[in-house]
């Protein structure tokens, strides 16, 4: 006989209590909910039965199949997935409503099912009428598609081994549940044990399975911590509610590096690949205006050039405000520290404000140098050239530090026409660039913030 218990589980991380309270393992308040679970009862005196095929093996003895991977016609969503979708593998996709995680993996399904075979849709959110809406737009009515509006998993699971699709889309796991579980549709339990099931058939028949999966107002997927762990593959799509573009990132992925990004631009017909993003974001930038630089990011493999703009202006009232928009706050400040600590700017005095523009975001620390040039312009009201790109990371004693893909990010610039680069001087290697068949830029090395600043902005 099962072992009836109730319990108090956390709707955050799954963590079980016996009795509410603040969460012991997420610190989260308010988020226990009163669950009555069953557990079989194990005899100590029985021993487990040991299938067959379950004998440690040397790992030099166990066969690998190479399996190919399969192309979703996609080509940034391939690159995200490190070259295509693995058989049997389990992709989680995350994102804001509204952002287009549903139209990205249709338009994926049109791919799948016109070159690998029948691929499952199943949705627990929208009804047959309005995806087949969505899929008119988007010009997508492959044979090999089929479409299911269902929430039980048990039903899914029955129409998944009488298809035997090459692939399936669950839109989202929060909507489906297991009619054995008490709890509701969206809970700890359910999304777990779902997940759980979803991973065993995606295994067991080699079966690629993507997951829809949606978000808490922090941005990360609702749902116990457990459900990112079970997946092979992690990818968050982002974008700004009033931009047109869209970046697809992954945070973890078992077959291919967590550093690629797919940049995707939304239009009525659906999502369109953006095959050179820094044109993109660069596309109405200002000409000689104070504040406005260019800096190279690079996500990856791919270097991406973007324009970093900074506003500085004198304080309104006793404390000066600090705004940043797609930068890291506390190195921003970080920076403004060391321009008044090693130049002499007052900046304690001053309102600064940056942004990167087009609602793009940067992260690395190959930025700092930009950022710095960007204050520094904007506060002597001097504006940098437009056809410099700036690059290099900034330590605390002002000294310019080198950055990483170097080569690659000289490459990116020379191909959009620019035709100065400012450097970190160890970058060089003692040696000048400039002229050399890698790329045409005229590139000069500097030391410091201050050697920058002279360089660019004449001070």
């Amino acid at each position: 006989m099962p072992k009836i218990r109730s319990v108090y589980r956390c709707q955050t991380c799954g963590f079980a209590a016996p009795k509410p309270g603040t969460c012991p393992d997420c610190a989260r308040t308010g988020s226990f909910v009163a669950l009555i679970e069953e557990r079989p009862l194990a005899s100590r005196s029985e021993r487990p039965q040991l299938a067959a095929g379950t004998k440690p093996m040397p790992i030099r003895d166990i066969a690998v199949e190479a399996g190919d991977r399969i192309l979703t016609g996609i080509g940034e969503l391939d690159r995200v997935l490190g070259g295509g979708v693995v058989p049997g593998s389990l992709v989680l996709i995350g994102g804001d409503p509204g952002i287009g995680k549903s139209t990205l993996l249709l338009q994926a399904c049109r791919a799948l099912a016109e070159r690998q075979g029948p691929v499952l849709y199943v949705s627990g959110e929208e009804s047959a009428a309005q995806v087949k809406l969505r899929a008119n737009r988007l010009g997508i009515a492959p044979k090999a598609l089929y479409f299911l509006a269902e929430t039980d998993l048990q039903v899914i699971e029955a129409h998944a081994a009488e298809l035997r699709p090459r692939a399936l889309i669950v839109d989202s796991i929060q909507t489906v549940f297991l009619p054995g579980l008490e709890s509701s549709p969206g809970s700890v339990s359910q999304v777990r044990e779902c997940a759980a099931r979803l991973m065993l058939l995606a295994k067991g028949r080699g079966m690629a399975a993507f997951l829809v999966g949606h978000v808490t107002k922090d941005g990360a997927i609702a749902g116990p911590r457990v459900l990112e762990h079970l997946v092979d593959t992690v990818l968050y799509f982002e974008g700004e509610q009033h931009h047109a573009y869209r970046i697809l990132r992954a945070v973890k992925n078992r077959f291919g590096s967590t550093n690629e990004i797919g940049v995707f631009e939304m239009g009525e017909l659906g999502l369109t690949e953006v095959s050179n993003p820094s044109g993109f974001f660069l596309a109405e930038r200002p000409r000689g205006a104070a504040g406005s630089v260019i800096v190279s990011s690079l996500e990856g493999t791919r270097p991406l050039l973007l324009e970093m703009q900074a506003l500085v202006t004198p304080a309104s009232f006793g404390t000066p405000r600090r705004t940043v928009l797609g930068a890291d706050y506390n190195r921003v400040c970080l920076l403004l520290a060391v321009l008044e600590k090693r130049l002499g700017f007052p900046l304690q005095s001053q309102d600064v404000f940056v942004n990167v523009a087009g609602g793009a975001r940067v992260t690395e620390p190959a930025s700092d140098l930009g950022i710095a040039i960007a204050a520094a312009s904007s506060y002597l009201d001097r504006p940098v050239r437009g056809d410099v790109v700036i690059m290099g990371e900034v330590g605390l004693t002002g000294e310019v530090r080198a950055v990483a893909g170097f080569t690659a990010r000289l490459k990116e610039a020379a191909a959009l026409g620019f035709a100065a680069a400012v450097v970190p001087q160890n970058n060089l290697g003692g040696k000048n660039l400039a002229g050399e068949a890698v790329h045409p830029l005229n590139v000069q090395g500097v030391g410091s913030v201050d050697e920058a600043v002279k360089t660019l902005l004449g001070q």
